[in-house]
């Protein structure tokens, strides 16, 4: 007799449940606003994770990728994409850097950032390069940058790890002299300029000034990911501007295309001959959409002043919150810089993620005890007002109960 048929749980019987989803479904979205298939409305707080730089349905944006879709989405990298180069050199123009490669994520991004330092360093004649990297980090979810990542629970049953890394404490410029004094293999530094799943943990600028001298000294690549924390959000177009330096090689994506998926690696010239025809390839990289996405996205995040809203709503946000949550017991500190936020709390603070959605509030947590806010760049004054309103009393509700789920 045939067993019954088992009934899947939950309503995505058929999708791999490899996300810990909330219980909505997002129907439509209005600038710093969406709406879920009930009608409920929420304050965006956390911009599809630092993607949706425009926020929803940009009145300038959603005519320019009609008109593109109507014309080529996709053609291939065996043609030449016109769109590819404007794009480039505008990336190459605001970085100061010099050759671009284009992908479609920000883990594609990080992973061509590897093969280039340790091609760069078989082309120096050093036989197994390895590349410095960090506690804390977050790099991707491939089997390279898994490795690079500094979290061992999401590396948990994916060994054996990729070889190659040496790993030292963020900030700790001390560990990394003692790399360079003691390991003639290392190519590379690799670090996020702002660490965001690891809690928005921020790289200081003198540590990177050290680092950039460092890396000159030795012959290294200095290699900063900005995938999430570039484009704006810290209210320069680079978060690693703030230091006055530039790296050698610069990976990006989340919001470079304002939702569309879009990644791409920036080189400086120690780097840009490094990769040559058949070393790395991609099938949808660089398309006719993304690029016209990402173009677009610069030329609005320019005509509208984005970079100086972020600095300013996001300086706004932060005093904000801090303000209304100082001497709350359990809260250690409100951190980050213009619209890439943190308030640490003292213990696990996961179910804060349902209290905001019911208090019409997206934004994540992450780090077990973090909670992160990276809203569309187009945050007005009056919702970074309301963010504060409605995570501020979410957050004293989770503590005075102790935490309790």
């Amino acid at each position: 007799m045939n067993a019954p048929e088992k009934v899947p749980a939950g309503p995505e019987p058929h999708v791999m449940h490899t996300y810990g989803r909330l219980p909505i479904a997002l129907s439509h979205g209005r600038g710093c606003w969406v709406w879920d298939t009930d009608g409920k409305k929420y304050l965006d707080g956390l911009g599809g994770i630092a993607v949706n730089t425009l926020g929803h349905a940009h009145p300038k944006l959603v005519p320019a990728l009609q008109d593109q879709i109507a014309k080529l989405i996709h053609s291939s990298n065996y043609y030449l994409v016109p769109l590819q180069e404007q794009l480039a050199a505008k990336l190459c123009e605001l970085s100061g850097l010099a050759n671009v490669f284009f992908c479609s994520t920000g883990l594609e991004a990080n992973e061509a950032a590897l093969k280039i330092a340790r091609k760069f360093g078989h082309d120096k004649g050093i036989e197994r390069p390895e590349i410095i990297v960090y506690e804390k980090a977050f790099h991707g979810r491939s089997i390279a940058t898994l490795s690079a990542t500094g979290n061992e629970k999401v590396q948990v049953g994916f060994e054996p790890l990729v070889e190659g890394f040496v790993r030292v404490p963020l900030n700790d410029f001390a560990a990394v002299e003692k790399v360079a004094r003691t390991n003639p293999n290392v190519v590379a530094v690799f670090l996020e300029v702002i660490q965001g799943e690891g809690g928005i943990n921020q790289t200081r600028a003198d540590y990177l000034r050290q680092l950039r001298a460092l890396c000159d000294r030795q012959g290294w690549l200095l290699m900063l990911d900005e995938v999430q924390c570039g484009l704006g959000r810290t209210g320069k177009w680079f978060a690693h501007q703030w230091a006055g330096i530039v790296p050698d090689v610069m990976p990006l994506a989340k919001g470079l295309g304002s939702g569309v998926p879009i990644g791409a690696i920036v080189v400086g010239e120690k780097a840009k001959n490094v990769l040559g025809p058949g070393n790395h390839g991609t099938t949808f990289g660089g398309n006719p959409l993304a690029m016209r996405a990402g173009v677009e996205t610069l030329r609005i995040m320019e005509e509208d002043g984005l970079l100086a809203n972020a600095e300013r709503v996001g300086a706004a946000l932060k005093a904000g919150l801090q303000r209304e949550l100082a001497g709350v017991a359990g809260v250690v500190e409100v951190r980050g810089q213009g619209l890439m936020l943190g308030v640490v709390l003292d213990r696990p603070c996961g179910a804060v993620l349902t209290r905001a959605l019911d208090a019409g509030l997206l934004l994540s947590v992450t780090a077990d005890n973090v909670i992160r806010l990276l809203p569309p760049l187009i945050l007005t004054q009056a919702e970074a007002d309301e963010i504060v309103a409605k995570l501020v009393p979410v957050v004293r509700q989770f503590l005075a109960e102790g935490g309790a789920p």
